[in-house]
């Protein structure tokens, strides 16, 4: 079959699921998109100045200021379906008559869980479904089962909760991917693509505290499933908005014109990796709630520990894999390894300081998520810190600043008095957080796109998402575990302390080890490539 020339894979994958690098172009230092190289436009979608492509985005001022609103709120509203469960947690459970701390961290797992694990199958939808089309319907299946998340308290079982937050996950990474694609598609590179790029990734903060914000108001003044009602209804008209704004540019007939083959769908390699990742995250969530030693537990992660092999073994024969096993090597999977640390000590970080400040503090849940609104701005100090970095240092030395962010954050909840005020540890913390998730992101999706092959590159940043996603969810099975096994279980308020320090614990352990594999990266770069600061 005959190539088309090579184009900037800025345009010929717009699907680039990168929560925090986007956020650093509101600096005006990085275009990371840049960075992922140059691949061919026979699988992927063409690009908007190619002579006998869709051209570049031509609305109206007004048209297009709504088109990028409802697409930047996909990004509010993925973080925001993520805080709204972690504010009012207590009210929830109470709701639902749950009293122990491993069921209450499914919550929230069960939300990451599907996010992190659907997220590739959503873009290569998307890639052959179309962009838009994925998108709206992204939002309608958010709103759907947010609507069922609220009609669980008529329910008043946990399990189909628990359900429905996992399908609010998927209808996040129906959303996530596509929304990128839509913004890559629709601008070229240039100052305008930077500006919408920085205002997708500030939502990613806002949406989050501000979901919590909205969790804890409806929780404590009204009923606590209003506040998936809310949500679900502003899903649905988002769903509405987006099929009227979303220009017809970038419909799938748009999206198609001059690609000469559509790519396929690998639906064996699709189910068995979702299967595996399911199985084996259920067995680390349920190993709090029932003991590892049932035998339940353990057969569930063995069963999915084998479905995951199949899957490799599958990937590694499939035409259009869905992961193609072959573009991993030792610095990609090191990379990988360090974001699921990294992200998995700060999921625990965030749920038990949650849980610290509302059980031990006896803060509620409105006054909690007032406490952690310096995020907002300190996340925009460091994105634009991070794209300072990547411009001037080696990027495997902003990976290990981000680690020692993770770690330095970590600490300082872990050993917090609880009579103390916020400012000592508590404020200091949630400022330094911000720096280990606003570095890490976009450092590793760099390393992947410089040693991932150029046919590979449009996986760089999904593979991160994914990551990231999944690893929140992973780690709080293990925190969980940790917790419930050095509990006396004597109903005691010590001995509720002690688990929920231990859970801080093994954040720090996990932390302690991201900084042991940042040093070893750095060290390891500096003697093959010295001081040198990535092409992006």
């Amino acid at each position: 079959m005959e190539k088309v020339p090579q184009i900037p894979a800025i345009y010929a994958n717009g699907r680039r699921n990168s929560t925090n690098s986007l956020l650093i172009q509101a600096a005006g230092k990085l275009e990371p998109y840049e960075a992922l190289g140059n691949v061919s436009v026979e699988h992927m979608a063409p690009p908007p100045s190619m002579p006998g492509q869709h051209p570049e985005l031509k609305i109206g001022g007004f048209h297009e200021a709504l088109f990028i609103g409802v697409v930047i709120m996909a990004q509010f509203m993925c973080l925001a379906g993520l805080g709204q469960a972690i504010a009012p947690v207590k009210i929830i459970a109470s709701g639902l008559g749950v009293n122990n701390p491993g069921q209450e961290a499914w919550f929230s797992a069960a939300y990451s869980l599907t996010t992190g694990t659907f997220i590739l199958i959503a873009g290569r939808l998307g890639d052959i479904l179309g962009h838009k089309r994925v998108f709206v319907f992204g939002y309608l299946f958010l709103g759907i089962w947010s609507g069922f998340a609220g009609f669980s308290a008529y329910v008043g079982r946990q399990i189909f909760f628990d359900v429905c937050r996992g399908m609010q996950g998927i209808g996040s990474a129906l959303l996530a991917p596509n929304a990128l694609a839509l913004l890559g598609r629709a601008y070229p590179p240039g100052i305008k693509k930077n500006l919408t790029f920085a205002l997708f990734g500030a939502m990613a903060p806002w949406g989050f505290v501000i979901g919590a914000l909205f969790g804890a108001l409806f929780s404590q003044t009204t009923w606590w499933p209003w506040t998936f009602w809310s949500y679900g209804a502003a899903a649905f008209a988002l769903s509405a908005f987006s099929l009227l704004i979303v220009p017809k540019q970038l419909a799938k007939e748009a999206q198609f014109a001059g690609v000469t083959k559509v790519p396929g769908f690998d639906w064996t390699g699709s189910t068995l990796g979702v299967v595996g990742l399911v199985l084996v995250n259920v067995a680390f969530n349920n190993g709090p709630l029932y003991g590892w030693s049932t035998p339940h537990v353990y057969f569930v992660l063995i069963i999915g520990v084998l479905v995951l092999v199949a899957f490799l073994w599958v990937e590694r024969r499939a035409e259009s894999p869905l992961l193609p096993v072959s573009a991993f090597n030792g610095t990609v999977t090191y990379t990988m390894a360090l974001i699921g640390i990294g992200w998995g000590s700060f999921g625990i970080w965030i749920y038990y300081s949650w849980r610290f400040l509302e059980e031990f503090r006896h803060l509620t849940p409105l006054n909690v998520s007032a406490q952690f609104t310096p995020a907002l701005v300190c996340g925009l100090i460091a994105a634009g810190a991070t794209g300072f970095m990547l411009t001037h240092t080696p990027v495997s030395f902003t990976m290990l600043i981000a680690m020692l962010a993770f770690f330095a954050g970590q600490a300082i909840s872990a050993f917090m008095p609880v009579n103390q005020s916020y400012w000592p540890q508590m404020f200091v913390s949630i400022l330094i957080m911000p720096f280990g998730m606003d570095m890490s992101f976009p450092a590793a999706t760099v390393i992947l796109s410089n040693h991932m092959p150029r046919e590979h590159q449009g996986l760089a940043a999904s593979l991160v998402n994914t990551m990231v996603n999944y690893s929140i969810s992973l780690a709080l099975g293990i925190a969980g575990t940790v917790e419930v096994s050095v509990m006396a279980h004597d109903g005691t308020v010590a001995d509720a302390k002690w688990g929920v320090r231990c859970a801080f614990f093994t954040g720090l352990a996990l932390a302690g080890c991201g900084i042991l594999l940042g040093v070893s990266y750095f060290i390891k770069s500096m003697i093959k490539e010295g001081w040198k600061v990535a092409q992006h």
